[in-house]
């Protein structure tokens, strides 16, 4: 079997490379996941908005306001993507209660 030609990734070298946002912004998911989560991400003090966590988030769940980020929890899956790829360890995956 034949695989399809993938074109080599080729790193962004200026900030107008990378891509304007997520796939979808956020609120546009219509099922909300919060029910079965088990962690959920917190954005702590140490965050510099470098948007990373914004351009990783498989949901858009991530926004920017006029304090900094924050997070639709309605719609987070708590997967840690941003987690790991924050470059100063500002999020932290908290355990969730479920009352």
């Amino acid at each position: 079997m034949k695989k399809p030609y993938l074109r080599p990734y080729q790193k962004p070298q200026k900030l107008s490379d990378y891509p304007l946002g997520t796939a979808s912004e956020a609120g546009y998911l219509v099922t909300k996941n919060s029910g079965w989560r088990n962690e959920r991400p917190i954005i702590t003090d140490e965050c510099i908005n470098c948007l990373q966590c914004y351009l990783y988030c498989p949901d858009g769940v991530i926004f920017k306001t006029e304090h900094g980020l924050d997070i639709d929890y309605d719609f987070c899956k708590g997967c840690g993507i941003c987690e790991k790829i924050c470059p100063k360890q500002a999020i932290k995956m908290e355990v969730e209660t479920h009352d």
